[in-house]
């Protein structure tokens, strides 16, 4: 092994120790909590790099080393709607690495401006599906390697552990009065987290349910249905970060109990009904993925079911200030959020 490598090795597990756990929220929800059910939303905003991805990213880079595909001097290409770009340009510039990202011209700009300050530079495309062959002629031109979240996701996280992101859920939630969640609900965009959780949960012998959510303009949920990987679509999600045109490598359907498709307005709905709540903003997957659980909560309520729900924040919401946080934006993509938000402030009424 190169001295190079070993450094990296170094400063990647350094790097990692340096970071504490990320924070398992209880939410304040009345109208649940009568019903004797918790709902937790799990904060990876709070990593470095400040989302969930920053995982996904060491992860990947660890495979791209210890396989033996990035040395010294490679420049890195990726393919992202912005969030893995970010915490990947993070990395890229602790191992003195040049970064690419490949991504639709229309990510947030706040996320091209992290990715710039970290060193990295953005190569736009207009149509998400572009993305992978740009990312893989971008490599090949550059001499580099095409880290491919979309196909290693699911591969280069250690699923039975390792901290990742199951084991981290399950080791909080061990005092919790529901200790063993009924339900961990997890958005879409490679499908890396939820095989992972997916995975962890068979492993460990969990009595917990895997249910994956979709935003609009996304295969995954269609696929999952008809049992058909080979869809696509032209359209791009508007929830940045999840869904995709095709089926990605990394989702694996065999490991999810259930999927919902959730209408991209009441994702946003949801985060800033989350932010009258907990006082935080958080990205829109953060919006599909509490619709999500709130849909499952909302079940086991009219079941007589007791128990616990685990969901994500995935990013924070100061990403989107100029489009999920914007009145004219939203006005523009959606019109009015009145319908969904009062579906969601029924939960605010303890149930009788």
């Amino acid at each position: 092994m190169c001295d190079w490598v070993r450094n990296a090795m170094r400063l990647l597990d350094s790097d990692q120790r340096r970071s504490a756990d990320t924070h398992l929220y209880l939410l304040d929800i009345p109208g649940l909590e009568s019903a004797g059910i918790d709902l937790y939303l799990k904060d990876e905003s709070t990593h470095p790099t400040g989302s969930l991805k920053h995982r996904l990213a060491r992860s990947l880079f660890l495979h791209a080393i210890c396989s033996g595909k990035v040395k010294e001097g490679t420049p890195i290409v990726e393919a992202s709607s912005g969030s893995t770009a970010v915490s990947e340009a993070y990395f890229a510039k602790l191992l003195g690495l040049p970064f690419t990202a490949v991504m639709p011209a229309s990510t947030a700009c706040r996320k091209i401006e992290q990715i710039e300050q970290l060193g990295g530079s953005c190569h736009f495309v207009e149509h998400s599906a572009e993305v992978y062959a740009t990312a893989r002629r971008l490599a090949r031109e550059l001499g580099g390697h095409y880290m491919d979240q979309f196909t290693h996701a699911e591969s280069a996280t250690d699923w039975r552990g390792n901290n990742n992101i199951a084991e981290s859920i399950f080791s909080q939630m061990a005092m919790e009065r529901h200790a063993t969640p009924y339900a961990v609900v997890m958005s879409a965009g490679t499908g890396g987290t939820s095989a992972t959780i997916g995975r962890y949960i068979r492993y460990c012998g969990h009595a917990t349910q895997l249910v994956v959510v979709d935003p609009e303009n996304s295969v995954f949920h269609d696929s999952y249905q008809r049992r058909d990987p080979s869809l696509t679509s032209g359209a791009s999600s508007r929830i940045e970060g999840i869904g995709r045109p095709q089926v990605e490598p990394s989702f694996l359907p065999d490991v999810i109990d259930e999927m919902l498709q959730v209408p991209d307005a009441a994702s946003i709905a949801a985060i800033h009904w989350l932010e009258q709540r907990m006082g935080r903003k958080a990205g829109g997957s953060t919006g599909t993925n509490l619709w999500g659980a709130l849909t499952i909560a909302e079940r086991m309520r009219n079941e007589g079911r007791q128990g616990s729900i685990v969901t994500m924040m995935c990013d924070g919401g100061e990403r989107y200030l100029d489009t999920y946080y914007d009145a004219d934006w939203i006005q523009s993509q959606f019109g009015s959020l009145v319908q969904p938000t009062e579906w969601l402030n029924g939960f605010l009424k303890p149930h009788s």
